[in-house]
């Protein structure tokens, strides 16, 4: 086969007109951007948010495909949410600060904590999501997945003073619902019950309600289940079934010893 040949048949298999893949790194510049942005000292707030305008136009000219939507007026408005959103991670910081014993200041939080740097990016994600621009917020928050180990679909509802302790292996599905002082370890699930392309539009991920801690590797599915306030899961536990408020749920599992004598 020739070269010829090898070029027109691969010519012929790029079917995807809009797989751009500049889009996906100059996502992460602008995710790098936004977080140096809000966050770092050293960095002019001015001068940032005029280099932060033209990275997103760019974005824009890449991802919005559809040209009957004004996705250029969406700038404007995901920037005078900026505010809050910082004020919300302010929270999460002190959360961690507060519920961590490990944590030494709350400058370790914001540059030494993944589950902080993962739900930074899905906050600021999320609102993008929120105004109807998903390819985007989908790649940052992919970012974030591939730098901490955290998959937090950008459509998720997370409430005030989120934290995640370790962070490593935890995924929180785009329908699941957290609200406020919640705390999750290491390898928590917040998945679906079932995977169906049916069940797009509807709730398919856990409500987890108001100061529910859940400990490492427990895994909780289905867009009716639903974890009452105030509750523990302990480590391991599998449930499909929602949980009154103030329990405790644990899993029991059997340990077995055999130790061998010299005699």
């Amino acid at each position: 086969m020739t070269n010829k040949t090898i070029i027109e048949q691969l010519k012929k298999h790029k079917k995807q007109p809009y797989l751009d893949y500049r889009l996906k790194s100059y996502t992460e510049k602008f995710t790098d951007t936004l977080f140096y942005t809000l966050f770092d000292i050293n960095t002019d707030v001015e001068k940032n948010l005029n280099e932060l305008e033209k990275q997103f136009d760019e974005l824009v000219n890449l991802a919005c495909w559809e040209t009957e939507k004004p996705c250029k007026k969406v700038w404007q408005n995901y920037v005078a949410k900026l505010p809050s959103i910082l004020e919300k991670l302010n929270l999460d910081a002190e959360a961690i600060l507060n519920c961590d014993p490990a944590s030494l200041s709350i400058q370790e939080v914001y540059m030494a904590y993944p589950g902080f740097y993962a739900i930074a990016i899905y906050r600021l994600a999320n609102v993008l999501y929120k105004e109807g621009f998903p390819l985007v917020p989908r790649l940052m928050t992919e970012y974030a997945h591939r730098q901490t180990g955290v998959d937090i679909n950008p459509g998720a509802t997370i409430g005030a003073s989120f934290f995640i302790d370790h962070a490593t292996g935890v995924v929180i599905g785009e329908t699941a619902l957290i609200k406020d002082n919640v705390k999750l370890y290491q390898g928590v699930t917040l998945g679906a019950l079932f995977v169906n392309k049916s069940l797009q539009k509807t709730k398919r991920h856990p409500t987890i309600e108001s100061n529910v801690t859940i400990y490492a590797n427990a895994t909780i599915l289905g867009g009716d289940t639903v974890i009452g306030e105030n509750s523990i899961i302990g480590g391991n536990a599998w449930l499909t079934k929602s949980v009154p408020p103030n329990s405790t749920v644990y899993h029991t599992p059997e340990i077995k010893i055999k130790t061998t004598s010299n005699a």
